[in-house]
């Protein structure tokens, strides 16, 4: 009995330091330190409401307008522009290239980086050399890597192109056939990406704990097993955040596109974001522009939401 008495005497006390602690926190949070913390936020967060939040607000409202962009004045026509979307065929061949190009970026560059990443991981001072050379692409801007690949490798006349002609093997330029076109600049891209790819998964692969590594040795793992069951588990993080990242990479490609090909020949490499781009500034359909702005959106938050559901999903188990 004198154990009971004793137990219920301190849970009233266990319940009133507990109800104490809110009080604390809510003090703290009134006290002028914190005042001071908030003021030092508030221009990060004034900065990004007037650079991210009130345009995209503006352009979720322009979606449902005809807005031309050279006045104030625009009529609600409601879901207009999206019905226009879906019936025109250039922007349903331009989402049909969207996701061509993010089937081929989720796999080529993905494989590639991988694997150089993998063979880099057993070099000695040499990796940091390797790093550079394939950043090299990665760092240099994109109208330079445009302009290499149309003058030394693209080009029918004076490039790779001409030299293999002058073989007699009588091939054309890739980006002037509707069939090739697309995979020539998405090759331009993955050729500067793939590089950036390779120095990310070398960093999470060299976070991989030794001591499994050398475990699994141990037990007699060949390359391969240990690759499936030490490595991979460790840097599956990374590629969840890759692959997302890609995803809503493909969706706003325009740089290489743009340059290359400007969406030709005849719509064969138009993209969501080039699709845009001519509504906007040559045909003055901003509020089309800003339609398909709100579709590329929606594909880049389906993204972030899965990423985030693989991301608990891996915590709880």
């Amino acid at each position: 009995m004198p154990e009971i008495g004793t137990a219920a005497a301190e849970t009233p006390a266990r319940a009133v330091v507990g109800g104490g602690a809110p009080r604390r926190e809510r003090r703290r949070l009134r006290s002028p330190h914190s005042r001071g913390y908030y003021l030092m936020v508030a221009p990060a967060l004034l900065l990004s409401g007037l650079i991210v939040l009130l345009p995209g607000v503006l352009t979720a409202v322009a979606a449902f307008t005809n807005w031309d962009g050279l006045g104030l004045h625009a009529a609600w026509i409601g879901l207009g522009n999206f019905r226009d979307l879906f019936t025109d065929p250039v922007f349903l061949a331009s989402l049909r290239h969207t996701f061509i190009w993010m089937g081929l970026f989720l796999t080529i560059p993905v494989f590639i980086g991988l694997v150089a990443a993998l063979l880099l991981l057993k070099r000695g001072r040499s990796r940091t050399v390797y790093q550079i050379i394939f950043l090299i692409p990665y760092v240099l801007a994109p109208i330079t890597n445009a302009v290499l690949w149309l003058n030394i490798i693209y080009n029918p006349i004076s490039g790779m192109v001409g030299y293999a002609n002058s073989r007699g093997l009588n091939l054309s330029s890739p980006l002037s056939s509707n069939n090739t076109a697309l995979y020539a600049v998405a090759g331009v891209d993955m050729w500067h990406f793939w590089g950036f790819l390779t120095v990310v998964y070398l960093a999470a692969l060299r976070q991989t704990p030794l001591d499994q590594v050398e475990a699994a040795l141990v037990e007699g793992a060949n390359g391969w097993q240990v690759y499936r069951y030490v490595y991979l588990p460790s840097i599956k993080p990374t590629l969840q955040l890759m692959w997302v990242m890609i995803t809503i990479f493909s969706f706003l490609a325009f740089d290489y596109v743009y340059l290359l090909t400007q969406g030709g020949p005849a719509h064969a490499t138009e993209m969501l974001s080039t699709y845009a781009y001519t509504a906007a500034f040559s045909a003055f359909e901003f509020g089309k522009a800003a339609a398909v702005g709100l579709v590329m959106s929606g594909f880049g938050l389906v993204s972030a939401f899965l990423f985030v559901w693989l991301s608990r999903k891996d915590e709880t188990e």
